[in-house]
């Protein structure tokens, strides 16, 4: 299965997890290694643009496809969370799904809708399980943001 990550060009094949460990994400707190990639090219793209200011979308990223197994995903279901869950109050929940799913460690990835677009989804890679090792990158290219995301 073809996953898709954009970043910059230093951690782009970083699947340590040591970003996500150090800061937290949506679906995980501090200290709890995992790495967010998206089912997608456009969603990826949605995804890190959310989180840039209008000076950043000039700088440059790059975009990677990973092929990775598909025969270990927990897919978390829309049904399976808080009613509220797209509410910042609410993501607690949501991190100790996740870093239940890493601390149990039977999946290699953890299927969650996007909280951009719910019938989309982005992957949660846990990068201690055994299986990550056979995660393979298949492309990378220089990816530039559509300078009309700057307005």
């Amino acid at each position: 299965m073809l996953i898709y990550r954009i970043s910059s060009s230093k951690y782009i094949e970083d699947l340590s997890g040591a970003g996500a460990k150090q800061y937290g994400g949506r679906w995980n707190n501090k200290g709890t290694a995992v790495v967010y990639l998206a089912e997608t090219r456009a969603m990826a793209v949605m995804e890190v643009l959310v989180h840039l200011s209008p000076e950043q979308v000039d700088r440059p990223f790059v975009l990677a496809t990973f092929d990775v197994p598909d025969d270990k995903i927990y897919d978390i279901s829309i049904f399976d969370l808080p009613e509220d869950w797209r509410d910042p109050q609410t993501a607690d929940e949501l991190k100790k799904i996740g870093d239940k799913f890493v601390r149990d460690g039977i999946y290699l990835l953890m299927k969650v809708p996007s909280i951009i677009l719910e019938e989309e989804f982005n992957f949660i890679i846990n990068p201690n399980h055994p299986d990550s090792k056979k995660i393979k990158l298949v492309n990378r290219r220089d990816f530039v943001f559509d300078k009309r995301f700057k307005t």
